[in-house]
């Protein structure tokens, strides 16, 4: 039991970030991820395990957890018919080249380089968030390909290297050519597997020096089975509070958060 003592510190924080994540995500819609990977950064960072590929921890970590979540999510999404098939099918082998090549280059990439793309793509997010309106429209109808497939190879590579699941860029992509959005956010569900699912398994292979304990290529363990263990507990908490409460001033107040981390990671980045 002794030999336990000097994790439970990183267990302890792994339990507050998973229910607060599931939190979030059950009552803003927000995908897990967009939380999970500044939330392991800081953790980790002040447990001393600030090694030179800690960001793809961070980021692979978070991708194992939304394995998980997005097969529930999109599972119960098509029980409701909210999934398009059309655009899955359309979608689904360029979400898979761009995650893949988003594996590769987060493998060559410094650390700080990883923050610097997460802290300036999650402020954009969270501006979007903020601003956004929902009569802006792109187009009236999803584009055919060859655009589709730029667009899904683009939302897979970006959302890899940021340890998201497709939603944060595929719901506001697809609400712009005009999806209702309850249906973007049920297809967007199932982006998070196609995403996660090869990527994941590029960094399990990916050799990782002065990783925290317990961790396989550049996914920890612990964290893992811990925040997906919470988050099954609280997401449905989220979700209630959601339907208790006029959520849309609390998603503004997410995205001013959002924004914050984000300045924070490119301050970081700055050395301020």
């Amino acid at each position: 039991m002794s030999d336990l003592i000097p994790y439970l510190p990183l267990l302890a924080l792994m339990l507050v970030i998973g229910a607060c994540a599931g939190v979030i995500s059950g009552l803003l819609g927000v995908g897990g991820g967009i939380v999970l990977v500044p939330a392991f950064f800081y953790a980790f960072q002040s447990l001393g395990y600030d090694g030179a590929q800690v960001m793809q921890i961070c980021v692979a970590t978070s991708l194992a957890t939304i394995v998980v979540t997005s097969i529930r999510s999109a599972s119960g999404h098509n029980r409701k018919g909210a999934v398009d098939g059309a655009v899955l099918r359309g979608w689904g082998p360029f979400l898979v080249i761009g995650a893949v090549a988003g594996v590769f280059v987060a493998s060559k990439l410094a650390s700080v380089t990883l923050q610097a793309i997460f802290g300036g793509l999650a402020g954009l997010a969270g501006l979007y968030m903020a601003f956004g309106r929902a009569e802006w429209r792109l187009g009236q109808a999803m584009p055919a390909q060859p655009v589709a497939g730029g667009m899904a190879g683009t939302v897979g590579f970006l959302s890899v290297l940021m340890g998201i699941g497709g939603g944060t860029f595929g719901v506001p992509l697809m609400t712009l050519f005009n999806m209702p959005i309850h249906r973007a956010v049920g297809t967007a569900s199932g982006f998070g597997v196609l995403i996660a699912v090869p990527s994941v398994l590029g960094f399990l292979l990916l050799d990782v020096a002065d990783a925290p304990p317990f961790t396989i290529g550049a996914v920890n363990i612990p964290a893992f089975l811990v925040v997906i263990a919470t988050t099954l507990i609280t997401t449905p908490l989220g979700v209630r509070l959601a339907h208790a409460m006029d959520p849309r001033p609390l998603k503004r107040a997410f995205a001013v958060f959002l924004v914050l981390v984000s300045l924070n990671m490119l301050r970081k980045v700055l050395g301020w």
